[in-house]
């Protein structure tokens, strides 16, 4: 099935820096989040390629010279080298270095030899062979975990490394042979760097230095900035084409643009106060310079103003929980909100709300009549967003007794959530009436779109209606019996059908005109069903499964399915929805929203 992939942002943590590979035609730029290596076109970033075939959290990937290859390094140790010209990727290389986290990776300019560096448990680096894995040189000189590593692209070869025991090291080779070990920083050394010409290097450390050295010799040349060239630990550089500029990357939320002959700053890009706006990785691919910041966010940096950069892109660094979709004025968006209770907003772009919103993992959310964003999230609270706003209102926040799972709106304001223990009816953002004691424990609910009755799944396998009094919940006494514990549920639009899926792998359709007496049964999941959602025409609907499936049943034949296998390969799927009857999109601990086009 044909599908267009939103992509993650880069995976990021505090105080360490992020590698970004470049193309070298200058195209496309690369990075890796979860155990994916993200491929962005650097002109239009919306076209992006995600490659999923490392088992484990890769950290880094760079292209070879040739441009026809990329090598990825993951937390294990492995570096896999495959192809970049057919969209399958197929594997050329698999080697295990070192066993330990790969860190970065260098290529010689004839695309034949591979250095690698990391935090290997019997050593801390390698050189060799991309076609046979043999060794062509000893990576030694360190104490320490190696950060950086980079091999200078004219001849003669020479390879440099920078490690947490604050030295840099230069070897000469191949065979690359130590030469000396270098000990300028007075802390650790995250990035070194040749100029494209050969003729320099850079070194830039926690300790706001940056160094410059001679390319062929190692002899050192001066430093960047006077005393120091940031306020903040330096965590990349990145040379100019024409190799007379480097632009840095620092914790202390700037990015600056140096002119390296006269070791001054031309440009301080600054890119915001909060922690989040820390730099940890840089690239100057062409005429784009471009930071990374600790929250994901990829700056396109513009010398001519500063303070604001070209563009910025957003959207998920953590696993998606939840999404939905909704329309306003013929233009469809999809909200989808992350594991760190980040929400990220789709239509075209990726847009985030402004202000605080929730701290914690979101589980559930949906849109009511009234355009208002209905979240809940595992810091205790239910959360209505405006939409026409784009921004977190501090008011509009429900504090539950108990942590909520789920939340289901119905017309007039009504909402319900279910909480551990207990089932909590809201309206016009206030809570109405709390059920406890409920003698099961529930999982899911949903409301009927007429707004009268609602519905709950339970861990028993049984779902329960409830009916809207007044300003009270009551049990209509009528209870539905599923295969297994009730994971999702959900009424059709129109309110004739109420399907509900199961961890015993059946999804149970029941027709609501009869009493829900009528019930159908859908089966091809091989593992627990997760998520569900109904089309806006009412003929069919979508499931996902543990068994990283998506299928898409047509209600008035059980045997007709469309099968989705892999969906967001290696990671089963965390929510659905649908933009229209032949689109749907979904969302996974990938980090990544996918829109599939079913009408083929």
């Amino acid at each position: 099935h044909h599908y267009h992939v939103f992509a993650s942002l880069p995976h990021m943590e505090r105080g360490v820096a992020k590698v970004l590979g470049g193309d070298p035609k200058g195209n496309n730029f690369l990075y890796t989040n979860g155990k994916s290596v993200i491929i962005r076109n650097i002109e239009n970033p919306a076209i992006a390629d995600v490659y999923t075939e490392h088992p484990h959290q890769v950290i880094v990937a760079k292209y070879a010279p040739s441009g026809f290859y990329i090598a990825s390094g993951d937390v294990s140790g492995k570096i896999r080298i495959w192809d970049t010209t057919q969209k399958e990727h197929l594997l050329k290389y698999e080697y295990q270095p070192f066993g330990g986290k790969i860190k970065d990776i260098a290529w010689t300019e004839d695309s034949k030899r591979v250095a690698v560096v990391g935090e290997g448990r019997e050593k801390f680096g390698a050189v060799f062979l991309w076609d046979s894995g043999s060794s062509v040189g000893e990576i030694v000189g360190h104490s320490k975990i190696i950060n950086s590593v980079d091999i200078k692209q004219t001849r003669p070869y020479r390879l440099v490394t920078g490690s947490d025991d604050n030295c840099t090291t230069f070897l000469e080779g191949p065979p690359f042979k130590f030469k000396c070990t270098i000990s300028d920083h007075s802390r650790f050394v995250n990035c070194v760097r040749f100029s494209p010409d050969g003729n320099r290097y850079a070194s830039a450390g926690a300790d706001g230095q940056i160094f410059l050295y001679e390319g062929k010799t190692g002899e050192k040349l001066g430093s960047l900035g006077g005393e120091k060239a940031h306020d903040g630990g330096i965590y990349a550089v990145s040379w100019s084409p024409d190799s007379t500029q480097l632009i840095s990357a620092s914790g202390d939320k700037t990015v600056k643009l140096w002119d390296v002959g006269s070791g001054t700053a031309v440009t301080t890009f600054n890119l915001g106060s909060d922690v989040l706006d820390q730099q940890l990785g840089c690239l100057w691919q062409k005429n784009h310079l471009l930071s990374v910041s600790l929250s994901g966010y990829i700056n396109y940096l513009d010398r001519s103003n500063p303070d604001r950069p070209l563009r910025t892109i957003k959207g998920h660094t953590k696993s998606i929980q939840c999404l939905t979709v909704h329309k306003t004025d013929g233009r469809s968006s999809i909200y989808s909100a992350s594991h760190d209770g980040h929400i990220n907003i789709l239509h075209g772009e990726n847009e985030g709300f402004v202000g605080k919103g929730h701290s914690n993992l979101v589980s559930r959310m949906a849109v009511d009549e009234s355009g208002r964003l209905v979240t809940c999230s595992m810091d205790d609270t239910v959360r209505y967003t405006d939409l026409s706003k784009s921004e977190y209102s501090a008011s509009d926040v429900v504090k539950m007794d108990m942590q909520p799972k789920c939340v289901s709106v119905g017309p007039g304001g009504l909402a319900v959530t279910v909480c551990i223990g207990q089932l909590v009816l809201l309206k016009d953002k206030k809570k109405l009436f709390t059920l406890d004691s409920l003698g099961y424990e529930p999982e899911a609910t949903a409301v009927h779109p007429g707004g009268g009755a609602v519905a709950v799944g339970g861990a028993d396998g049984k779902v329960r209606l409830y009916s809207v009094q007044g300003n009270t919940l009551k049990d209509d006494g009528k209870v539905l019996e599923v295969q297994g514990p009730v994971t999702d549920m959900s009424y059709s639009p129109d309110g004739a059908f109420l399907a509900v899926t199961d961890e015993k792998k059946v999804i149970s359709v029941f027709t609501v005109a009869d009493g829900y007496t009528e019930k159908s049964e859908f089966y091809g999941h091989h593992a627990k069903v997760v998520c569900l959602s109904w089309s806006p025409d009412n003929e069919r609907f979508a499931t996902g499964g543990m068994d990283m499936m998506v299928y898409v049943w047509t209600v008035s034949d059980p045997d007709k399915r469309i099968k989705i296998p892999d969906a967001h390969r290696l990671h089963h799927v965390s929510g659905l929805a649908w933009l229209n009857p032949n689109t749907l999109v979904t969302t996974s601990h990938d980090a990544c929203v996918k829109q599939w086009n079913l009408k083929n």
